[in-house]
């Protein structure tokens, strides 16, 4: 009897400590779809969507959002006057702490206060830590106010959580960031840049001027002069002439060869200052919003006074700029960027069509966190549940049966 009781303690311990160290994958949030069902979030919502501000938070798995409800957003200048959405998505983007904080959490905040940093930090563009904000906590009435350079605003509620990726607040004030002045409208008008002509005028651009006019991204790329605008790195003609054949650069279908365009451009304008203090190297391309979150993202980086970027494949340099007045930058490169997703070890193959994506993952209804605080999961994609549970029962049921082997064959012994 004692024998059999040693061995069911040890069998429950076991599988207790099996369930606790199994892996739980983690998957983009999709902040659109979870406040798709608050009509009083509606206007926030939207700008999060019309602004990428939502684009920018689906590689990121911890972060709080403040967002304003319509009746405050009414009462402020923000959708009064009219402001440049680059403007606007840098406004939104003070309201999304790069941190967790549960109600919890907010209440173990000094009367001091923290500060805090935001995805306008994140962005390069905030001179110091000024795209940071400060939260503090009255100890009286344990009121959480959150405080940017220009603007104040109190937390008024909890919407949604999942622990520990992401909380959603209300907050009654819009939060505004250092230099910003909401009251002032903004008529700025088209800059109208040819690009292709200004890089043949910048000379030794001529193979990627002649790449541009054939594949009808040119046109694309000028849309974007008068929204958040934009930021080239062109190749020089001696980066072409470098090349490596085994690349097989000229094998790709006119599409992926588009892609690899749009692979060397931000949408954002980035003045050769602000991507020398960039916060997160980390950055998105228009091929990023074309193929999904994640993918053909650049690394850029300061190193040893000059500028550099990775794509996981090959390094570049900026040697210089070629053109920079806002809303538009471009700048020479040493090199071709190659797109990892095209030509790294497991490359897509250039002669046959690439499968669809797989259909975004969202919350189902079971797994829908509610208002009240409760924990929820992501759900996961069809079959992965099934197969990782499968491969860790496997390995669970193996490794049960060697150590209830050895603990009887030690007893054996033991006993003999």
């Amino acid at each position: 009897m004692a024998t059999s009781i040693f061995i069911s303690h040890f069998t429950l311990v076991y599988f207790l400590l099996l369930s606790t160290t199994s892996p739980i994958p983690i998957f983009a949030i999709n902040i659109t779809h979870l406040l798709s069902s608050y009509p009083q979030l509606s206007e926030f919502t939207n700008l999060l969507s019309t602004t990428a501000v939502a684009a920018d938070l689906a590689p990121r798995s911890s972060v709080t959002l403040l967002v304003v409800p319509n009746t405050f957003l009414h009462n402020s200048d923000l959708l009064n006057n009219n402001h440049s959405p680059d403007n606007l998505a840098d406004v939104i983007r003070c309201h999304v702490l790069l941190e967790y904080f549960s109600w919890p959490d907010f209440k173990l905040i000094p009367p001091t206060g923290k500060l805090v940093t935001t995805l306008f930090q994140a962005t390069g563009r905030a001179p110091n830590n000024l795209g940071s904000v400060n939260i503090t906590r009255d100890p009286t009435s344990n009121a959480i106010t959150i405080h940017s350079s220009n603007s104040n605003a109190t937390i008024i509620s909890l919407v949604k959580t999942l622990p520990y990726n992401i909380s959603i607040f209300t907050v009654d004030s819009v939060l505004v960031p250092y230099g910003f002045n909401l009251m002032a409208s903004e008529t700025r008008p088209p800059l109208g840049l040819n690009i292709t002509k200004t890089l043949i005028d910048g000379h030794n651009f001529n193979v990627a001027a002649s790449m541009l006019t054939a594949s009808g991204v040119e046109e694309e790329f000028e849309n974007y002069e008068g929204g958040a605008g934009i930021t080239l790195f062109v190749p020089t003609d001696q980066a072409f002439t470098d090349l490596s054949s085994s690349m097989m650069f000229q094998s790709l279908p006119a599409e992926k060869k588009a892609d690899v365009l749009r692979f060397h451009v931000l949408h954002s304008y980035y003045p050769l200052g602000s991507l020398q203090s960039i916060v997160n190297p980390v950055q998105p391309t228009l091929a990023t919003e074309k193929n999904g979150a994640g993918s053909f993202t650049l690394n850029i980086s300061r190193v040893n006074g000059s500028l550099s970027i990775q794509t996981g494949l090959v390094k570049a340099s900026v040697t210089r700029t070629v053109f920079d007045q806002n809303p538009v930058a471009i700048f020479g490169v040493s090199t071709v960027l190659l797109p990892k997703e095209f030509f790294g070890d497991k490359p897509i193959e250039v002669n046959k069509p690439r499968l669809a994506n797989p259909p975004d993952i969202s919350l189902s209804p079971v797994n829908s966190p509610d208002i009240d605080d409760s924990a929820s999961h992501l759900s996961s994609p069809p079959g992965l549940e099934d197969k990782t549970m499968s491969s860790v029962n496997r390995e669970s049921v193996v490794s049960v049966f060697l150590g209830l082997w050895c603990i009887g064959f030690y007893l054996l012994v033991t006993i003999n």
